[in-house]
């Protein structure tokens, strides 16, 4: 089976020779391969391309991918965005008294997949043309599948879900008022305060959303403590630990490893060790980012976390990426490194904050780490190397331009 996927983010016709049409060989022989769609956009007729690659290498903006694909994964086509749209292959399933992980890289449809399953897309089945897919053909495809009573749930608006979602930085864009009154009024479980002292956010709740003095991990953690003052059916938690350091990682992991003891939850995360801590099982994603993504079938996370850093799924014969290993380096010697940055002990002040850093250098050839809590200056010292913000006292010495 073969998909050819167009990338609208990046397909700019009007400044192009239309290289994927004059390239093609099926068009010079007198098919339409490839034609040119009402949006100025090319479209591509899946089954007249014969996969040469050429309009692929010849595409000046690399909008075009050209993929072949397992043919049994035809009958397992859940959603697609139009015609040489994205396309999504089967789907995680949720299970009561268990996390469920999903685990892969971004751009392959995880989110989407969660959306479907929270009912907030209907799936298509591949019939991109129909402006408002119902539940029928749903119900049909699934009957006497394991998901079958989700989606009858889902349609009969019988299941309560809530999402956590993956952007926590666009929160404050969306969300305004006072952290107190967002989580007042998103309860419906009367756990305010036990989701509060639990994740330790007292201390944020007369702040102000959207003046941007909360940090990503608090972000975070608010948007954490939204989702499990719901009393819903199903929760879904995508990429709960990023921004959290160490410590807030492990006490969200077990918060939301005991929600799962009486109720569905599925979690998508990076973290192997806290997918390893949180989940029973794991489903692998794999695809290519903008273009399709398929959902495996459960494993153990033991064995889903071995097979994802092999890049191999054994039992499909599929390689999906390169196998990552690990090594051992020693560090680099300084001597003799052209010195970059220079500073003396700096401090910034702010109404509520003050940041105090001692003086130090950074190198050519170095790589730097920042270790330590949320919200304590780690982004605030960036920025003031960086230039964006200027210290209140002590000086920053350059000799490079910065990103």
């Amino acid at each position: 089976m073969r998909i050819a996927i167009v990338l609208k983010d990046r397909c700019t016709s009007k400044r192009c020779a239309q290289e994927c049409i004059k390239f093609c060989p099926r068009v010079r022989a007198g098919d339409e391969t490839v034609v040119m769609g009402e949006d100025g956009r090319p479209i591509i007729s899946e089954d007249l391309c014969v996969g040469c690659g050429i309009c692929v290498n010849k595409c000046p903006f690399e909008a075009i991918k050209i993929i072949g694909l397992a043919e049994e994964l035809k009958e397992d086509l859940v959603h697609q965005f139009g015609k040489n749209g994205f396309r999504l292959y089967r789907l995680p399933i949720p299970k009561k008294g268990s996390c469920v992980g999903i685990l892969g890289q971004n751009g392959i449809g995880k989110t989407t997949a969660i959306k479907i399953l929270a009912g907030q897309v209907i799936p298509n089945l591949g019939e991109y043309r129909k402006k408002k897919p119902s539940w029928d053909p749903v119900l049909e495809y699934y009957a006497g599948m394991e998901l079958y009573e989700h989606f009858k749930a889902l349609s009969e608006e019988n299941m309560a879900c809530v999402l956590k979602p993956q952007y926590v930085d666009q929160l404050p864009r969306i969300v305004k008022g006072k952290i107190r009154d967002v989580l007042k009024s998103a309860d419906t479980s009367e756990k305010f305060e036990t989701v509060v002292a639990k994740l330790g956010i007292s201390q944020l709740l007369d702040k102000e959303i959207e003046k941007g003095t909360i940090s990503g991990g608090e972000l975070q953690l608010v948007s954490i403590a939204a989702a499990l003052v719901k009393d819903v059916d199903l929760y879904f938690f995508d990429e709960p630990t990023s921004y959290l350091d160490i410590y807030q990682r492990l006490k969200v992991a077990r918060i939301i490893q005991e929600l799962s003891k009486e109720k569905k939850v599925i979690v998508v995360e990076h973290d192997l060790a806290v997918l390893d801590f949180l989940c029973e099982n794991v489903h692998i994603m794999y695809g290519t980012e903008g273009a399709y993504g398929v959902v495996t079938f459960p494993r153990a996370v033991r064995h889903a976390i071995n097979t994802y850093l092999s890049g191999y799924l054994k039992e499909e014969n599929i390689r999906f990426g390169t196998k990552i290993e690990f090594f051992a380096s020693p560090p680099k010697q300084q001597q003799g490194l052209r010195i970059l940055v220079s500073y003396d002990n700096l401090i910034k002040e702010f109404e509520d904050f003050t940041l105090q850093v001692e003086q130090g250098i950074i190198r050519q050839g170095e790589l730097v780490g920042i270790v330590g809590p949320n919200a304590i200056g780690k982004t605030t010292f960036v920025k003031m190397l960086a230039g964006v913000i200027q210290p209140t006292k002590g000086t920053i010495e350059y000799d490079l331009k910065i990103s």
